[in-house]
């Protein structure tokens, strides 16, 4: 068996656990043998505190797990201006030259007068690793999965070309942009998108959607996350929302048995809700994956757990 994808870029509004997700397809992905790397580039040290370890500093690719399945999952805290430093000492032999600019404070100026530079810098970090595989180097990945920025931004991320539009017409940063563009548009790329069934991060999933057909980079699965099982039928849910259950539970009075149906109507119609949430993902025409609720929390174990959850419901090898 071979991955069908090489790169996994997972987005989510914040607060939808697109960091836990990552870290649980990374880690579904390590089967036996398989190296995988987990990247982020947020300077928010998630991979860090999601598996417990000292933070990730420098260009540093340290093992942060073995899966149960035999494979090791690799971690990358990928910082702007490292990144730049090591740009212009691989384009331009200016490794000393770009520590002087550091101490000076050029580079976060540059990135400052330049955003789109510091994403071309940070995808392009990542585009290196996931190139080992393809030139067959030692120290290759089987897989790279990428924690991106949140949706509202995962487009214009992505969009390298369009981030260099204004900075460079030749040279090495546009051929670096285009090199980039040409991966992340191949079967070699898929963007994952993760998401509460709440209004707003449903309404962010769509326009990401929306915004990342044009850019060609293809687009893998939504991933439902937290949600809530119910074995209730519609009409069951229905009756409920409205009121129309009559509760007797045994050892609960009157007063508490109609407390309870209340607090049972409540959650029926959240229920609903979530349910024509569903439906509105659905019409995105895309695979869609449904990641239970842990009401224990985050740990490694739960991380495993939704890790198998993923290799159930989501393609991810090929023949």
């Amino acid at each position: 068996m071979t991955p069908r994808h090489t790169w996994h870029i997972i987005s989510g509004k914040g607060g939808t656990g697109k960091t836990t997700i990552a870290g649980a397809l990374a880690c579904a992905l390590a089967t036996s043998g398989r190296r995988v790397l987990l990247c982020e580039v947020e300077g928010r040290q998630g991979i860090a505190q999601l598996f417990d370890i000292s933070p990730l500093t420098g260009a540093e690719e340290r093992r942060i797990s073995r899966t149960p399945a035999g494979g090791a999952v690799y971690g990358l805290a990928i910082d702007a201006e490292d990144a730049l430093m090591e740009y212009l000492d691989t384009f331009y032999h200016l490794s000393l030259a770009g520590k002087a600019l550091d101490r000076f404070g050029a580079i976060d100026f540059a990135t400052s007068i330049a955003p789109g530079l510091r994403d071309v810098l940070l995808t392009g970090k990542v585009y290196e690793a996931v190139r080992r595989k393809i030139k067959n180097r030692p120290n290759a990945y089987d897989a790279v999965v990428l924690d991106a920025p949140p949706t509202g931004r995962i487009a214009q991320f992505l969009n390298v070309h369009a981030a260099v539009a204004g900075l460079a017409k030749v040279g090495p940063i546009r051929n670096q942009a285009d090199s980039i563009m040409r991966l992340l548009r191949s079967a070699a790329t898929t963007v994952h998108l993760v998401t509460l069934l709440e209004d707003m991060p449903v309404t962010e999933t769509e326009e990401a959607i929306a915004a990342l057909r044009p850019t060609q980079i293809p687009i893998g699965t939504v991933i439902e996350n937290m949600v809530t099982p119910t074995p209730l039928g519609q009409d069951q849910l229905q009756a409920a929302a409205a009121g129309s259950v009559i509760l007797k539970v045994p050892g609960l009075s009157v007063k508490q048995n109609r407390a309870l149906a209340s607090e049972f109507a409540i959650e029926a119609g959240r229920t609903l809700q979530e349910q024509q949430r569903h439906e509105r993902l659905t019409a995105l025409g895309l695979p869609l994956v449904q990641i239970a609720f842990d009401h224990g929390g985050i740990d490694e174990g739960s991380i495993f757990a939704i890790a198998e959850q993923l290799t159930d419901q989501m393609s991810l090898e090929a023949a």
